[in-house]
């Protein structure tokens, strides 16, 4: 994600979604509890530094419609780390949900 584009990004966002559903596969909500709950916290936080609501599709349009001159170095090394961030935590939902 380092080099990661603002499309790039939108893309990342807006999988979330299938990607938990991939992730916990048919392991109960309780065996993944910890990571949802991070998982939600850093969507808060996309969410929150772009100004809109704190869900994939509403992250990835505000990304996706943000004009190139309103981008700037560090809302893009936020918002890539807190891309990495849910690779992590879906990961390790996945881990979990094997495990189960």
């Amino acid at each position: 994600m380092s080099g990661s584009s603002p499309d790039d990004l939108a893309i990342t966002f807006r999988s979330i979604t299938r990607r938990w559903r991939e992730a916990q596969g048919t392991a109960a909500d309780e065996v993944v509890a910890d990571p949802h709950r991070e998982l939600s916290a850093a969507l808060h936080t996309a969410g929150t530094v772009l100004g809109v609501a704190a869900d994939p599709e509403s992250i990835a349009d505000a990304i996706q419609h943000r004009p190139a001159a309103e981008w700037t170095d560090q809302l893009l090394d936020q918002l890539r780390g807190i891309a990495l961030q849910v690779g992590a935590l879906l990961r390790r939902a996945a881990t979990l949900a094997d495990d189960a």
